[in-house]
């Protein structure tokens, strides 16, 4: 009897141990929504929740995920991307601190035949980025357990959510630590007038305005996305000690000339940022390969880890 309850007792003491010694495991959520009195309807959001957060009470960074235009939507930066993957190895190894990832969907409804660019809409018939501003974000912090404050959040973008993301920063600059913009679709002039009918109004007809052709397209809407209005309406000293902006564009990018643009506007105007050109296209392949340098990026901005 005594060795069947020493047995017992040294199982228990080892599953004990066992457990103790199990890695904490991230998670990560899809089917989330806030409401929002902004659109009149829920935003759903799709999150990632680090390793431990259900094992301590402590507030976390927050890292905002902008998907691409199309067909883009929230789940793709794990379903695609793989971010999760991503983001546990490199906390795992300890390149970059725990963090939460949330990525709102940005498309305009379920048909999503306009591009919202997760901006207003020219004339603020959809106002998502107002929306995400006083609706979502203080919403969402709140939930999940975030540090709050501009210092304590930051923003990765690919394609049409780079350009969002850039913006963003350059709009509203206490609002972040700083951004990763993969691969942003920001258009040169002939780009732009170049655009078939059918493709202008599926990208621009909410933000520049419907059924514009020709230089009727070189509106005011479309003159305050360019680099010398986003550079003229922001404080620069924000971006004079630390790179806040990080670009990266593969070379082969159709909107590599207007990121390249883009930085030398910045460049010239004192705007501190970098600006990666690496092998590759607009497509999943490049953003794989491109996170995990955007995610240290991140992580810099997050910890002053650029010496400010």
């Amino acid at each position: 009897m005594i060795g069947l309850r020493l047995i017992s007792c040294l199982a228990h003491f080892w599953l004990m141990g066992a457990l103790l010694m199990t890695p904490a495991m991230a998670e990560v959520r899809f089917d989330n929504a806030l409401g929002s009195e902004t659109l009149g309807r829920p935003v759903a959001y799709a999150l990632y929740l680090p390793p431990g957060y259900d094992q301590d009470k402590r507030a976390y960074p927050v890292l905002y995920l902008l998907h691409g235009g199309g067909s883009g939507q929230p789940s793709d930066w794990f379903t695609l991307a793989g971010l999760d993957q991503t983001l546990d190895r490199m906390i795992r190894d300890g390149k970059i601190r725990p963090l939460i990832a949330i990525a709102p969907d940005g498309r305009r409804n379920s048909a999503n035949d306009i591009a919202t660019y997760f901006l207003d809409d020219h004339d603020g018939q959809v106002a998502w980025q107002t929306m995400f501003f006083e609706d979502f974000i203080p919403a969402v912090e709140k939930r999940h357990r975030a540090i709050g404050g501009g210092d304590a959040r930051a923003i990765l973008g690919i394609s049409m959510g780079a350009v969002a993301a850039t913006i963003y920063q350059m709009q509203e600059p206490n609002a972040f630590a700083g951004v990763s913009a993969l691969s942003s679709a920001f258009r040169t002039e002939e780009q732009l007038l170049d655009l078939s009918t059918e493709g202008y109004q599926s990208r621009y007809a909410g933000i520049i305005g419907p059924d514009l052709k020709g230089k009727e397209r070189l509106n005011v809407a479309w003159t305050e996305l360019l680099p010398e209005s986003l550079v003229d309406q922001t404080d620069k000293a924000r971006f004079q000690r630390i790179p806040r902006l990080y670009f990266e564009i593969g070379s082969d990018d159709p909107f590599f000339e207007a990121n390249a643009d883009l930085h030398v506007v910045f460049r010239d105007a004192g705007i501190k940022h970098r600006f990666r050109v690496t092998e590759g296209g607009h497509d999943w392949n490049f953003w794989r390969t491109s996170l995990e340098e955007a995610l240290l990026h991140i992580d810099a901005v997050l910890t002053r880890g650029y010496g400010e």
